[in-house]
This record gives C-alpha cells, sequence and structure tokens, in this order.
C-alpha cells in the first residue's frame, strides 16, 4: 500500500511522459502509454524463434539458437523515438523499462528456457562515459527484472570503437566491428546458453563479432534480444 502511494504521490508531483506521444503516463504505464504500445510495428517473431528473418541474419556466421525483437525500425519513425530517448536522450529508465517489456512479450512462449545468463553488448569505455550507462546493459537489468536471469558484465569486454555503425554499409559494418571485443582474461562460460542484448539489430555484425569471442569463451548455444530489428 505505501509503495503504491509513493508512487502516485511521484507521479503526481513529477508526471511521466510517454516517450513516442508525449502523453501523461499513468501509475501503471512505464514509458509507453498503451496507446502507443499497442501500435508498435511488431515483428511477430515470437511465432518462430528459430527461422524468423533475424535469425536468418546470422546463418553461416554465427550460430544462433534464438532471436527476437520487439519491432521493425523505420528512420524518423514515432517508434524510433523509443531509441532516440534511451541512446542520446539521457534515459536509461525508458531502456529498463523496454527490457521488462521485452521479458515480459516472449516469457510466456519459452523464448528463456535453458538460459543460464544474460550479456549486455559492451560499450567502449570512452562512449560509456560519454552516456554516462550501457543501454544494452539497462535493458538486460529491465530483462532479468523479469525473469530473475543473472546479468554478466564481466566475460567480455569492448576494445575499440571506431565510428558509429550508423551510416555504414553492411561489409564496413562488418570491418567496423571485426576484432572490437576481447575476453577478460581468466574469464571462462564453458557450456552455457547465453543471451546476447543489443538495443537494435541492422546488419547482425556487433553481436557476430562479440558472439564469437563468448564461443572462444566455452559458450554453448547463444540466442540474441534485441528492442528493434531493421529490415
Amino acid at each position: 500500500m505505501r509503495v503504491a502511494f509513493v508512487s502516485r504521490l511521484l507521479d503526481l508531483l513529477f508526471p511521466r511522459a510517454c516517450v513516442v506521444c508525449g502523453r501523461r503516463l499513468s501509475v501503471m504505464e512505464q514509458a509507453l502509454c498503451v496507446d502507443c504500445n499497442r501500435h508498435l510495428p511488431r515483428t511477430q517473431f515470437h511465432t518462430d524463434f528459430y527461422e524468423n528473418e533475424m535469425a536468418r541474419r546470422f546463418w553461416r556466421r554465427l550460430p544462433i539458437e534464438r532471436a527476437y525483437a520487439l519491432f521493425f525500425y523505420h528512420d524518423h519513425s514515432r517508434s524510433a523515438r523509443i531509441l532516440y530517448a534511451f541512446k542520446y536522450g539521457d534515459r536509461p529508465d525508458v531502456a529498463r523499462a523496454l527490457g521488462s517489456l521485452l521479458a515480459r512479450e516472449v516469457s510466456q512462449h519459452g523464448f528463456f528456457e535453458g538460459i543460464d545468463f544474460v550479456v549486455p553488448v559492451p560499450l567502449a569505455g570512452k562512449r560509456e562515459r560519454s552516456r554516462g550507462y550501457n543501454q544494452s546493459e539497462e535493458l538486460a537489468r529491465g530483462i532479468a527484472a523479469v525473469t530473475g536471469l543473472s546479468v554478466e558484465t564481466g566475460i567480455v569486454r569492448r576494445t575499440q570503437f571506431e565510428k558509429s555503425q550508423t551510416r555504414l554499409t553492411f561489409k564496413e559494418r562488418q570491418a567496423n566491428v571485426e576484432h572490437a571485443f576481447a575476453l577478460r582474461r581468466g574469464r571462462s562460460a564453458a557450456g552455457s546458453h547465453v543471451l546476447l542484448v543489443d538495443d537494435v539489430v541492422t546488419s547482425g555484425s556487433t553481436l557476430v563479432s562479440c558472439g564469437k569471442e563468448l564461443m572462444r569463451a566455452g559458450v554453448a548455444r547463444i540466442s540474441v534480444i534485441s528492442v528493434a530489428f531493421t529490415k
């Protein structure tokens, strides 16, 4: 009762707004209002985690067990405001809320069965210090809050950040992150099933590079999840 009262009081004093439409959120809404949540361009990848369009992007590059993204990403669309908020708008709370939404959407379909822990894609130190947080780690924290899975940030690290992937071609993206990750000394994840978390999947090159390092640590199976997927 006390928690509910405090939440209502905070909402009254510091009203929260939907990151898509700007409408005031109710106590029960997180980051998105009900209407904007309902109208997200959902991928429907939950109907087949193994051979959907996102999973196929990794074929012959990285052995993926399951793949899921919440919605299709389109530049300058209303739904793209979600990513702008937590990547460039200093809103780690939005990333955590979207991580929880991701987990709730697919947990009933068995997506997390057999997964041992969650690994957010690391940011380069300079980029994380500039932003103040790693948005993929915040997403992972939201997933963990729903699933109870642990979040492991000490297995793989980002060794370099050449330039943003945003304006690069497919081949340029691959080259840009080819040697961007490395295992932390003495860390092993032998035989485990790892869930890799990223904010948006376009070419998949970042996840492929990070996943290959995890396999060097003995990871047996890799699944991937993201907020958005670019066709």
